[in-house]
């Protein structure tokens, strides 16, 4: 029997999130998953862990947050389709992004570009009154 054939193949976490082009470089990836942005499986995990195929990984970046399921691996940083060959996004993950997408498209097709005046006294209000407590029997702006 050859040992070889029998062995998993593992990725460190990190290297495998940087040859994925979900980050630029090994140290933001490092970075994210001790701030817990990165999930396995559901569980915190340190940049070192080692990974295998077929895990559930929660990518937390830019206020959105991909579920992509481990389908290959590598440690070499390769072209973009290459590097989205390594992962799918699970159909959960895609309704949700999508959702919020939509959802930031029509806020700024309602609210404009930018507030009014008015509008930005009414926001700050609102937040000091959050803040100090006040808010829940505070209503919001009118």
């Amino acid at each position: 029997m050859n040992a070889s054939s029998d062995a998993v193949i593992r990725v460190r976490l990190d290297k495998w999130l940087w040859a994925a082009r979900f980050f630029k470089t090994r140290a933001q990836a490092k970075k994210a998953i001790i701030s817990g942005k990165i999930l396995v499986d559901g569980v915190r995990i340190k940049p070192s862990r080692e990974i295998t195929q077929g895990v559930i990984l929660s990518i937390g970046k830019a206020n959105q947050v991909w579920e992509v399921l481990v389908e290959d691996l590598s440690a070499q940083r390769g072209s973009a389709p290459a590097a989205q060959s390594l992962y799918t996004e699970t159909p959960e993950s895609l309704e949700q992004r999508e959702l919020a997408r939509l959802q930031r498209k029509s806020w700024h097709n309602s609210h404009g570009a930018r507030p009014t005046s008015r509008e930005r006294r009414q926001a700050i209000l609102y937040r000091q009154k959050l803040r100090s407590g006040a808010g829940e029997n505070f209503d919001g702006p009118d």
